[in-house]
């Protein structure tokens, strides 16, 4: 057991000191050496653990993405039961630390241009936000939108969240982390709006 967890922990330190290496230089100046210095480990521990760089790069996007996954459910438990309430915490999540930091947004930027290029980080790319609008569309489809409308609106508004991100973290000025959040909520409650317009009268 003590053998597994000292695996665990020198395998992880890999994976923090590729994402912070990413973070600092991107894809071309992230290498064996460059994370095996980070880590403070000999290069050879790294080719115990993966493949290669590549394949410690794919790793890390996944247990990013993991760890963003997991504070956007974070902030739906904590939003209570309201169906609205919970969307716009979900939306709203990704103007706050964790994941409204600087360090991530390198270190996501890294992952995206690798996209292309790696079709191991590509697969996960296309899983990653097949489950972001996933669970999204879930909850807009708890506050009453269509399943036929629902898909439409949570691709739209995850847009929305991707493009204020990528201000606020390439230019706070234009937009406080609250403004983008006061932005997003006001596009939920319009879609709400709509389809509340459009739903049929009772009988």
């Amino acid at each position: 057991m003590r053998a597994r967890e000292a695996a665990d922990v020198r395998r992880q330190s890999l994976i923090d000191a590729a994402a912070a290496t990413l973070a600092e230089h991107g894809v071309a100046g992230t290498s064996v050496r460059s994370i095996c210095a980070r880590a403070g480990v000999s290069p050879g521990l790294l080719t115990h653990y993966f493949a290669g760089v590549s394949a410690l790069i794919a790793e890390t996007y996944r247990v990013t993405a993991e760890r963003v996954a997991a504070t956007l459910e974070t902030a739906v438990e904590q939003a209570g039961s309201d169906p609205r309430a919970r969307a716009a915490a979900f939306l709203t999540a990704s103007f706050r630390p964790p994941i409204a930091e600087p360090a991530l947004f390198a270190t996501w930027l890294a992952f995206w241009s690798a996209v292309k290029a790696d079709p191991a980080i590509a697969a996960i790319h296309r899983q990653t936000y097949q489950n972001y609008r996933g669970q999204l569309e879930q909850l807009l489809r708890s506050c009453g939108i269509s399943p036929v409308e629902a898909g439409a609106a949570a691709l739209a508004l995850s847009a929305l969240v991707d493009g204020l991100w990528l201000e606020l973290s390439l230019d706070p000025g234009p937009v406080s982390h609250d403004g983008a959040s006061d932005i997003v909520v006001r596009w939920l409650d319009v879609t709400l709006e709509r389809r509340e317009a459009t739903s049929p009268a009772p009988l």
